[in-house]
């Protein structure tokens, strides 16, 4: 069930402030408070979506065509197409999602390295 008192349902309602980068009637952006690169964006959809899985059952073909459109756009807005950039989306406990609404990282503006340590593939 979505708790609509998460803290990404709260900086939408601007109940808590934020660096936002973006906002159109259904995708809100802002840069993360502790940034993991150089551009660290967060990407969140304005309707109530637990997760990646929730959000592309249940939003509908356009509105998730839009939201993934607009974070590229998104990127594009920072220049990091050019060098390259990550998305990042954690779908429940094991992937450490900690706030349960879903949103889309975007990571650039330096190298970020492989996406896993081979150490980290065999735990």
């Amino acid at each position: 069930m979505y708790d609509q008192n998460n803290v990404f349902a709260k900086i939408i309602r601007k109940e808590i402030p934020c660096q936002q980068v973006y906002e159109d009637e259904g995708v809100f952006a802002f840069h993360d408070a502790n940034p993991a690169a150089p551009v660290h964006v967060l990407v969140l959809p304005k309707g109530e979506y637990i997760s990646f899985d929730d959000f592309t059952l249940n939003a509908g073909a356009e509105a998730v065509g839009n939201f993934f459109a607009t974070v590229r756009k998104i990127a594009h807005s920072f220049g990091v197409e050019k060098t390259g950039y990550r998305l990042v989306m954690n779908h429940g406990a094991d992937a450490s999602q900690t706030v349960h609404h879903f949103h889309v990282h975007i990571l650039g503006g330096r190298s970020l390295g492989g996406l896993l340590t081979e150490d980290r593939l065999h735990r």
